[in-house]
């Protein structure tokens, strides 16, 4: 419970800072209202980390291992979309932690009925149980989503394998179905921010739910002590 506790704080804490309002001459000091081929950024090798979006209070410009300083454009362009592509992935986690386990049970993939399956990090087993052909599918969902993402943002290969296209903004892979991405350099570098901070909270929250579960097998809510905890783990199809 003091460690669900604790996470909890940091969690509210940090989600506080990831919705507080960026501080603007420092986020987009850089960008450029009449640039469209980034976004409105422009590199610039005396900014922290050359200029990108992320940094605001209560801690502005964290780095305390001196990665941006010791980085070039290619690898700072490299590190911020592996940043924003697992921040991304770390939010619908979060959120799938959140629906599946007690006192929700939402499972749109299979039918529990009156059972109890557990933590979230066991729920694979009953998907391996009941539609085993799941696993085929998923590793092609995600093959296509990565190959498109490849072919967008990154340079054929040759000489250089690993490098981003001169002209992509990390992490702006053009998916945006709701049409939320603004037009605007300011406004998108309010939005990136925002969604860099809650990524990396979400980052933050779903390692702790999963060493949570792992250490005593329990749902995050039963752990909270706000649902009554009703598991057996010997229902489940995977034993350990």
């Amino acid at each position: 419970m003091t460690k669900f506790a604790s996470l909890a704080t940091l969690i509210t804490i940090s989600t506080a800072s990831a919705f507080a309002p960026a501080n603007q001459q420092r986020t987009t000091s850089t960008l450029r209202a009449g640039s469209n081929d980034l976004n409105g950024w422009v590199p610039d090798e005396s900014k922290f980390a050359y200029g990108l979006p992320g940094s605001i209070d209560p801690i502005q410009e964290f780095d305390p291992f001196g990665i941006a300083d010791r980085s070039t454009l290619a690898e700072m362009k490299r590190y911020r979309e592996s940043e924003t592509t697992h921040g991304r992935v770390a939010m619908l986690a979060l959120v799938g932690f959140l629906v599946t386990e007690a006192p929700l049970k939402f499972h749109p993939l299979f039918q529990t009925g009156n059972n109890d399956i557990g933590p979230a990090i066991r729920h694979l087993d009953e998907v391996r149980a009941v539609a085993p052909y799941f696993f085929e599918i998923l590793a092609l969902g995600i093959g296509a989503a990565e190959l498109v993402r490849a072919l967008k943002g990154w340079e054929s290969p040759g000489d250089e394998i690993d490098d981003l296209k001169e002209d992509y903004f990390p992490g702006d892979i053009g998916f945006d179905p709701l049409g939320l991405k603004p037009d605007n350099a300011e406004d998108f570098a309010a939005m990136s921010t925002k969604e860099l901070q809650n990524g990396r909270v979400a980052m933050l929250a779903v390692a702790g739910f999963i060493a949570q579960e792992l250490v005593d097998g329990k749902e995050i809510f039963v752990s909270a002590g706000l649902v009554p905890d009703i598991f057996d783990p010997s229902t489940l199809p995977v034993q350990f």
